[in-house]
């Protein structure tokens, strides 16, 4: 087996599905290499650019063919999965997709349909360790996406294996998170002591678990704003815009696009013959007016929406107020690439700023479109800036701006003054914040050490955290509401809670604590399994050692051997269960008889065989009788001992009484077969079934027994009695 660990999860967003994997180390290979500072990080997990793919369009578009999103979308996705991770590690190999808005807008029905087909072709296509859909293959929420988003920029950061390297103040060494998409955005972040306190309830309790085993927790307060993603803005944006123009327009002026270009409603270009080409359908007609297009977009940010839980922030929802002064924000998407991919390609590695970002848009949107297209054919902001990316940026720059500085409320301030130019978006600055910790209230990244920061990152640190051994008494890994210990709607990493370790209790709990602990299921099953072993164990011990547990079961139940009375003083309850009798004994109603000893001996050193068993059983191939049962000396030889003639029922001739005056055994251990008159000599064997004069004394010692049961007394010999 190889030293890596694999992970495999395909975010499942509006636009399409990209698969990342990830890998890290086995925990037996983590501490062989491990120093004493990396037993205290989380484990290392690690990626590759070439370990992603993406595929277009969104799994939300197969709500109404679910039966198709295995083949047409999926399949690629798991080949490229499998072309990386080595075959022999797939079994162990974890696999989660995780949908985000997208499909969160399907309708109930289809939504379930839809994550059931997933998982099923998952598991019969491939090897991958799928145990739970529900848990593997879900819908997450935004704020799951944002917590998780919180986790891998931290990660990535270094602020948890190194928090005295990013003391932002008070105590503070975590940073916080911006998030956002299309259709949403998000924002996490560990408030000051005093908020924490203040808003405890509104909080999230996150625990992980560095290598040497030992938890540790963050809270973390995470919300999210549906409906105020660029698209979706934009959609709200254009609505709003309507409103102000008369119905009989067919030309809506939009401050939000460059000079000179026209789009349709819904923001795509127009194209010559189609009805907003000939004026008989709405179309946007850029103006190129910057400062107006972010007067126009700030009502979009909805900060006069009824607060019920003060404070607020966008859209009436409430979020702990924001030290910045310890409270330092990394942005990711949007936040990144309507930052960077225009206005700080063809200046590469240079950081946001307010002014430099002001300075910069007014220049590109106040542009004639002519223009903007020939610089994008000419790749001048870079190979991955087309057309549409052109005719968005704007108003995207202008929400962006907005949420940023009006909504959150992060300073408008530069890294530096750089001599009063307001030009401060240079390498030298980013370098200098990255040395700084990014201590600045914002920043938009994309890579930290060459790896992306995404959300699905987060998830995978939070899996990997949950796979080390829990040291003594360590909690389990994973979210949920904050409260000590394990809350009801604790969210384990893996799904499973096997590695929680200690629950949270203050006393140790016993093993059985531990498995019957709020799972009354498991009873049953584990009942039955005992029955199995109990079975298994008796049919393997032998047939002579099964006949000896057989024999003492029946006397400690009230079998044969057992008197009456003391089988009701062993087990009162048997005797009130109807039909008991007929499960426990197998001998009817009657008198039962006492084993009459006068000496010690132990059970093993003799035992009788039953009158059935012997009554059926002949002479050996060899033509020598069989002897029956188990004894100690001349008992159990191969040949039967002479007989006596008058001796009881039950023992041989001679040795019986000759051990310390051994009394003989005066039943069988299941029932008093009546003699048989007709019995044959040829027949004989040393047996109680032997010559017709044993069994005729049997059958009187019965009689005397039934007759005067106070004054009998065993037989060892006829003549003697």
């Amino acid at each position: 087996m190889g030293k890596w660990n694999f992970g495999v999860i395909l975010d499942a967003g509006s636009s399409g599905t990209r698969v990342h994997i990830y890998k890290w180390k086995k925990h037996e290979r983590a501490l062989k290499d491990a120093d004493k500072k990396d037993l205290q990080r989380l484990p290392k997990v690690k990626t590759d650019k070439d370990w992603t793919k993406k595929i277009h369009p969104g799994v939300s578009t197969f709500g109404n063919k679910p039966e198709q999103v295995g083949p047409d979308h999926l399949k690629p996705l798991f080949e490229h999965a499998l072309s990386i991770i080595p075959k022999d590690e797939v079994p162990n190999t974890p696999i989660f997709l995780l949908a985000t808005a997208g499909v969160r807008l399907l309708p109930d029905y289809e939504r379930q349909t839809l994550l059931k087909e997933i998982c099923s072709y998952a598991q019969k296509n491939t090897k991958f360790q799928l145990p739970d859909c529900d848990i593997h293959i879900q819908v997450i929420p935004g704020e799951t996406e944002g917590l998780y988003g919180w986790i891998a920029a931290n990660y990535l950061l270094e602020g948890f294996d190194k928090p005295d390297e990013h003391d932002h103040g008070k105590g503070h060494h975590t940073y916080g998170f911006l998030d956002m998409g299309g259709a949403s955005a998000q924002i996490a972040f560990a408030p000051n002591s005093t908020e924490a306190i203040k808003h405890a309830n509104d909080l999230k309790l996150l625990r992980l678990r560095t290598v040497n085993g030992e938890a540790s927790e963050y809270k973390v307060f995470t919300t999210t704003w549906l409906g105020f993603g660029a698209n979706e803005s934009r959609r709200r944006y254009v609505n709003a815009l309507k409103e102000t123009t008369n119905a009989d327009e067919m030309e809506l002026p939009d401050p939000c696009l460059p000079k000179g270009l026209e789009v349709t409603e819904e923001g795509k270009p127009i194209s010559p013959g189609t009805d907003e080409a000939k004026g008989k359908a709405l179309k946007l007609v850029g103006t190129g007016q910057f400062q107006e297009c972010l007067k126009r977009t700030k009502p979009l940010l909805e900060k006069d929406a009824p607060c019920l839980d003060d404070p607020c922030l966008l859209n009436g929802v409430h979020v702990p107020s924001i030290d910045f002064d310890v409270n330092h924000f990394v942005g990711v998407s949007e936040y990144w690439h309507t930052t960077h991919e225009i206005f700080e390609m063809a200046h590469k590695d240079k950081s946001y700023d307010w002014h430099t970002y002001q300075d910069r848009v007014n220049e590109f949107c106040g542009s004639n479109w002519k223009d903007i297209v020939k610089d994008v054919e000419a790749h001048t902001w870079g190979k991955k800036v087309d057309g549409q990316t052109a005719q968005e940026v704007c108003f995207k720059a202008s929400w962006l701006i907005n949420v940023l500085h009006e909504g959150i409320g992060i300073p408008r301030v530069g890294l530096e003054d750089m001599n009063g130019s307001g030009h401060n978006g240079t390498k030298a600055v980013l370098d200098k914040a990255k040395q700084k910790g990014y201590l600045e209230p914002f920043q938009a990244v994309n890579k930290i050490e060459g790896v992306e920061v995404s959300w699905t990152l987060g998830k995978m640190v939070l899996y990997a955290s949950s796979q080390v051994p829990p040291a003594e008494k360590a909690l389990a890994v994973g979210f949920g509401s904050n409260i000590a210990g394990i809350p009801s709607d604790f969210q384990h990493a893996g799904g499973s809670p096997l590695n929680s370790g200690y629950t949270g209790d203050d006393d140790d709990m016993d093993w059985h604590d531990q498995l019957f602990k709020d799972s009354p299921r498991r009873i049953p099953g584990l009942v039955i399994f005992l029955l199995i072993v109990a079975l298994a164990a008796y049919l393997l011990c032998g047939r002579d050692r099964r006949s000896t547990l057989s024999s003492k079961f029946r006397r400690m139940v009230g079998g044969p051997g057992t008197s009456g009375s003391s089988r009701r003083r062993r087990f009162p309850f048997i005797s009130s269960i109807p039909g008991a009798s007929k499960l426990f004994s197998q001998i009817p109603s009657g008198p039962a008889y006492d084993r009459l000893e006068t000496g010690e001996v132990e059970d093993t050193d003799f035992e009788l065989p039953d009158m059935g068993s012997l009554a059926a059983s002949d002479s050996d191939s060899q033509g020598s009788p069989k002897v029956a049962g188990r004894s100690s000396g001349n008992a159990g030889a191969s040949h039967p001992p002479k007989s006596s003639g008058g001796l009881g029922p039950g023992l041989y001739s001679g040795n019986a009484m000759d051990r310390g005056g051994l009394l003989s055994r005066t039943e069988s251990r299941d029932r008093l077969s009546p003699p048989s008159l007709g019995g044959s000599p040829k027949r004989e064997r040393a047996s109680r079934t032997g010559s017709p004069t044993r069994k005729m004394n049997a059958l009187a010692a019965l009689h005397r027994f039934q007759e005067s049961p106070s004054s009998y007394i065993p037989v060892t010999n006829e003549k003697n009695s």
